[in-house]
């Protein structure tokens, strides 16, 4: 009886040990995301993404490590969110336009005159209408919205002539991202929309492959546009807010704390870089003026807005607005 039970205390022990054993190795963990966006190293989204990966690191004593790759370096957005719905360990920085693929409701944020203020931009996640759209995009689609926090501010558009009507857009080929509601919005205000991706803006304007793009000011400066447009006419016509996207599938192997610090963070980072984006507008609008382009302020906005409304109607997002519209109080 004496030996049994020195046995089974024995067994008991090395379970116990085992048990210790294999719940160390799971905290010790390690999780990689690989994390791409277009960039330049000098905007402040860029520089936002990179405190982001490091509040993670920090936060999960390393046990989640975000390796950030600016300039498209993993690849065409369109084809990183392929891999993401695959699985792949991998993150891109995109928008409601190209989400809107999967889940045609959630393109609605990227219709034209949707939003004005970066405030409202950070109240949509909380949104009743847009958790349901988020959803479906994880369930159905493979890819889950960490954050929608970051807003690159207010596009307008940049050409070799004045604009200031919708008029004025006639018979232009204006660069916009292959997504149905940037196309159905840049058409609806009397442009011709040319999709291209964004690297390819530069050399497409000096072929003459686009005669004009649609912007923020800090994408002028870091891309230097300013050499090959000569007007900026501010239309203001997309708040651009950005959706920072990852693999369902991969984000739910994440241990629960890694997945809070992973959206918290992405929330804390992406109202910073917000902030410093408008200030960054406006220091970027000064230094173009100073380098000779030309700002057309009186732009007629309200022919713009009435105009825009036709990209909602074309693409059945008018219920849509409406409902995120009464959620939002407005």
């Amino acid at each position: 009886m004496k030996t049994s039970a020195k046995w089974i205390a024995a067994l008991c022990g090395a379970t116990a040990l085992a048990a210790i054993a294999s719940g160390s190795a799971l905290a010790q963990q390690q999780f990689t995301l690989r994390f791409n966006h277009v960039h330049n190293p000098s905007e402040p989204n860029a520089k936002g993404f990179v405190n982001w990966a490091k509040r993670v690191e920090e936060r999960t004593k390393g046990g989640l490590k975000m390796q950030v790759f600016h300039s498209a370096q993993l690849g065409v957005e369109e084809d990183i969110i392929e891999q993401i719905r695959q699985g792949a360990a991998i993150g891109q920085n995109t928008d409601a336009a190209r989400l809107g693929n999967y889940v045609k409701e959630l393109a609605v944020v990227n219709g034209p005159y949707f939003i004005e203020t970066k405030e409202d931009a950070f109240k949509l996640g909380n949104l009743e209408s847009i958790k349901k759209w988020q959803d479906e995009l994880a369930t159905k689609h493979g890819i889950k919205v960490v954050c929608s926090d970051w807003v690159q501010g207010k596009r307008n558009f940049f050409t070799n002539k004045p604009v200031r009507k919708p008029e004025d857009l006639a018979s232009l080929r204006i660069r916009t991202p292959p997504a149905p509601i940037w196309q159905e919005s840049i058409r609806a205000l009397g442009a011709s929309p040319t999709a291209m991706s964004f690297g390819d803006i530069y050399p497409g304007l000096q072929q003459q492959a686009v005669d004009g793009a649609e912007l923020v000011y800090p994408n002028i400066t870091a891309s230097n546009l300013n050499e090959v447009l000569k007007y900026a006419n501010e239309t203001g016509h997309i708040t651009l807010v950005n959706f920072e996207v990852v693999s369902a599938q991969w984000f739910n192997k994440l241990p629960e704390e890694y997945q809070t610090a992973l959206v918290e963070e992405c929330k804390a980072a992406g109202q910073a870089a917000s902030a410093a984006m408008e200030e960054a507008a406006k220091a970027d609008k000064e230094k173009l003026i100073k380098a000779g382009m030309t700002i057309v302020s009186d732009v007629d906005l309200a022919a713009f807005k009435a105009a825009g409304e036709k990209a909602y109607e074309k693409l059945n997002l008018t219920e849509a607005r409406k409902q995120v519209y009464k959620e939002l109080g407005r």
